[in-house]
């Protein structure tokens, strides 16, 4: 543990490496989900292409994570961050050549996500090496508001960019974040040793060291689909609410909307980066995740800007008390040296939810919108309201665990 002390400094530059590039990486986002729902009218569209930039991560997390115990953890990020640049630039290109096909923004969403996929086990593993086990609460918000700052910040500055220009300059701010990413993870790779590993084992022996990692304690596995489901609702919000604003609003009112409903993950973000929690990991996790889910279903209710903007504001309040007892109970419970394994592990099997909502939740609100003759906004609405009654089935079953309940210990 003496190889930790001190770290904080440099965990807090890595950390405002990724916040930069989650900034671009959501002005981005944004922009190509009002170009795609503007040019197809449907949130199938919108869906397909998130979908497409998702799957890389998603299939290849396990793999990346055992590449991150393996191999140096920044060099990875290094490459994953640098590399992923060029996906974005070739729609840009496509774009400057005229109207970009939805094939070709597919093309490219989906060969940057390829590496982004290294960055995120190699990222995780890189928290635990910088910090000691006291400084886990305090990281956890601080990385929430990292990752919230695509939904907190991205759109409220996109949807006033896209008012008096195109998307063309979302995607070039977007790219120049790249470089003060690669920079503050360089510096941090300078700083601390690498670790050297003692024995080599195969690809395979690596992987089923981290899946009895995150399946030998039940609770640790219960907890892991309990984060898939929470993904799986996340991805809902993330898909619909643009169909659902965008069907009688602007694109300038929608990245308002986001940024407001995504303070509320700032709000607690900075509460937790405090304080932190203490104890009653598993009450927290059950409670917030219940008021989240009246919340969501509040959020489908009515066309009303104000109400969407204050039920949105509330789903994301709670999202960082539940996604900080969450990797409490699981990062405790895996050993050191298996967390590049486990947290690849851990990235493929809790976001299956983000495969599910993507693939399925613009389709049905597609048909929902046509079968019932309510426009696809409303349909939009009704799988939000559906979600937001799961989840709060969900933290009332967990509440009841004794294997949950024990990882406190």
């Amino acid at each position: 543990m003496e190889a930790k002390k001190g770290n904080f400094g440099k965990f807090m530059l890595l950390w405002a490496g990724e916040l930069v590039s989650s900034i671009g990486g959501g002005l981005t986002s944004f922009g190509l989900g009002v170009y795609v729902f503007n040019r197809t009218g449907s949130a199938a569209g919108m869906a397909l292409i998130t979908l497409l930039g998702f799957l890389p991560t998603f299939l290849f997390s396990v793999p990346a994570g055992v590449l991150a115990d393996r191999y140096d953890r920044r060099v990875l990020m290094m490459v994953g961050d640098g590399f992923s640049a060029f996906g974005i630039l070739y729609i840009l290109i496509c774009m400057m050549q005229g109207e970009a096909a939805i094939w070709q923004i597919g093309v490219g969403v989906f060969f940057s996500s390829t590496f982004q996929a290294l960055l995120e086990p190699a990222y995780r593993a890189t928290v635990t090496d910088l910090l000691t086990k006291e400084e886990y609460s305090r990281a956890s918000g601080l990385v929430n508001i990292a990752g919230s700052s695509r939904y907190l910040i991205s759109p409220m500055i996109a949807g006033f960019l896209l008012s008096v220009s195109d998307v063309k300059l979302l995607m070039i701010i977007d790219i120049c974040t790249f470089f003060l990413t690669l920079t503050s993870t360089f510096v941090v790779k300078r700083g601390i040793e690498t670790k050297k590993q003692q024995e080599k084992e195969s690809f395979f022996a690596s992987f089923k060291t981290g899946w009895k990692a995150v399946h030998g304690k039940k609770g640790v596995f219960v907890l892991i689909l309990v984060s898939s489901a929470i993904t799986l609702f996340m991805g809902v919000f993330q898909i619909l609410a643009e169909p659902m604003v965008l069907a009688f609003s602007d694109a300038k009112t929608l990245g308002i909307v986001e940024t407001i409903c995504a303070s509320g993950m700032l709000v607690s973000s900075i509460f937790l980066g405090i304080f932190g929690i203490k104890k009653h990991y598993v009450r927290v996790l059950s409670f917030s995740l219940a008021i989240a889910g009246v919340f969501i279903f509040g959020f489908g209710l009515w066309e009303n800007i104000a109400l969407i903007a204050m039920f949105g504001f509330g789903f994301f309040l709670m999202l960082p008390f539940a996604n900080n007892c969450l990797d409490y109970l699981v990062r405790t419970n895996i050993p050191d040296e298996l967390q590049g394994r486990a947290w690849g592990l851990i990235g493929f099997l809790s976001q299956i939810g983000y495969v599910v909502a993507f693939g399925v939740s613009g389709i049905l609100s597609d048909l929902l919108g046509k079968a019932l003759q309510i426009g696809v906004g409303r349909g939009a609405a009704l799988v939000v309201e559906g979600s937001g009654v799961l989840l709060i089935i969900i933290s009332l079953i967990l509440l009841r665990l004794k294997s949950v309940k024990s990882l406190e210990a």
